[in-house]
């Protein structure tokens, strides 16, 4: 149990083992992306808002199986702490048969039906023509980059996060190089352009996938190639991982539809606009980048404390390691302000879409430290059996705030970017005040592991958090 005194040393180095190396691989992707990004603006700035809008196809993509991954963090975490190794392989064979069927669905329509996807993003149709392209070819790269994330879920949850983090500086390498060959034509291979870029994609998602199997042979790691364990599934724990997937899935799935409505619309302004989004939402990878590292850690050590039965650890931790995830993002969006005038300029952009992407990247941020701090939260809730109160918020303030503010701006008002784009994240701070009271309260410490219901009565009893009265017994605990 924790000390009166919080060991905040080997917190800290806790924290490092496990945010340095998910930072450090996002950083690594996020760079790729810069530098596909600049690769493609020598081929023009309608080839640049092309890819970047097919980009968030596959965004729609995350918002598909991200509720997967979620629940599968959930179970994995909190069996990892609780030492049971078959709860962990069947968590993570139904966390994989769910995302790849995702998989399957995404690639096939990119495959065969690119034209309705490009259409449905902007109704410029020279921006159209380039993103089918693109599509048609990177549509065979979504079951392996699935694959790896899946994998990667099961390697970081059993804090084994180095193999990953391997992966993605081969993954990463392999994309620059073969972008080279290929978008300009080099070592006698035709120079593709936009399709080049694609097929450099789909190299390096397989280069990240045999590097993820290899390693984990290499280690000897229990839990990536017990088949049988993965798909020997009990229709009780089915029931129990389903149930507390849900909400997150749901999440999820109309969070995607809400940021594609939002799409929709920021794809109707000027041309100039939409590379400078594109441009955008590759440094945004840097912050979420940083995120992520937090994000991860804080699934992993309060989701194992939580399984293990140490529900205070877990609170104790989570307090702390929110704050230290709002710092790392202010400091990181600091050095992004610093230098994103010769980002933007490396990135080909000049004049208006030069000062569009210096002002989106300004707010977003300032913004990016509460969005940040909302997300980290969220996921801290469902590594610990919470997956209902960030989904119903980020739900709600999408649905009655942000949709309908987007689509008055920009479609009613037809205002420019720079009063449309700051109206994107109009709810945060609202949704921050309620998702940090709702840290301190200890309700979102909910464990589906025996040694956490065990102790659950105590933790609620300690801090003062009254059973509903719905619950008949221990075991409802679980889910309230």
């Amino acid at each position: 149990m924790i000390s009166d005194k919080f060991n905040w040393r080997q917190f800290l180095r806790n924290i490092a083992v496990i945010a340095i190396p998910v930072a450090l691989q996002n950083l690594l992707t996020s760079t790729a992306s810069m530098v596909d990004t600049m690769m493609i603006s020598r081929l023009g700035e309608t080839s640049v808002g092309a890819v970047g809008l097919c980009s968030q196809y596959a965004i729609l993509m995350v918002a598909g199986y991200w509720g997967f991954v979620g629940g599968g963090m959930l179970f994995i975490s909190q069996y990892w702490g609780a030492s049971d190794e078959e709860g962990i392989c069947r968590s993570y064979g139904l966390m994989l048969t769910c995302i790849m069927t995702v998989a399957a669905a995404f690639s096939s329509v990119a495959l065969v039906k690119p034209e309705l996807i490009m259409r449905l993003y902007t109704d410029k149709e020279n921006i159209q023509a380039i993103g089918v392209q693109y599509l048609r070819i990177v549509g065979f790269a979504y079951p392996l980059q699935l694959y790896s994330i899946c994998a990667s879920t099961l390697l970081r949850a059993t804090e084994k996060v180095k193999i990953p983090l391997y992966a993605s500086i081969a993954s990463v390498f392999t994309n620059i190089f073969m972008n080279w060959v290929l978008i300009y034509g080099h070592l006698g291979f035709k120079a593709y352009g936009v399709r080049g870029a694609a097929m450099a994609t789909v190299c390096a998602a397989a280069v990240n996938v045999i590097i993820i199997l290899v390693g984990s042979i290499a280690i000897r790691y229990p839990y990536i190639f017990r088949f049988k364990a993965h798909f020997t599934w009990v229709k009780d724990k089915v029931k129990e991982f389903f149930i507390k997937c849900f909400p997150i899935i749901m999440n999820e799935v109309f969070i995607g539809i809400g940021n594609m409505t939002v799409n929709v619309v920021l794809g109707r302004q000027s041309e100039s606009a939409i590379a400078a989004l594109a441009v955008f939402r590759t440094l945004e990878g840097l912050i979420i980048g940083f995120f992520a590292g937090f994000s991860n850690a804080s699934s992993v050590l309060v989701g194992k404390e939580v399984g293990a039965g140490n529900l205070d650890d877990a609170y104790e931790k989570a307090k702390r390691i929110i704050p230290l995830c709002m710092l790392t993002i202010a400091f990181t969006g600091l050095l992004i302000n610093i230098f994103k005038a010769n980002i933007i300029h490396m990135m080909g952009l000049t004049g208006t879409s030069f000062d569009i992407a210096s002002y989106i990247i300004t707010v977003f941020t300032i913004v990016a430290v509460i969005r940040m701090g909302n997300w980290c939260m969220n996921d801290t809730y469902r590594s610990s059996g919470d997956a209902v109160t960030g989904t119903l918020l980020e739900l709600i303030f999408m649905y009655i705030m942000v949709i309908p503010a987007v689509t008055f701006v920009g479609l009613k008002l037809k205002l420019s970017m720079y009063f449309l784009f700051p109206v994107v994240y109009c709810d945060e701070i609202v949704r921050w005040i309620i998702m940090f009271t709702h840290l301190f309260s200890g309700r979102w410490v909910r464990p589906v592991t025996e040694q956490g219901r065990a102790k659950l009565l105590e933790f609620r009893k300690k801090h003062g958090i009254k059973r509903r009265k719905s619950s008949k017994n221990s075991k409802n605990l679980i889910s309230q």
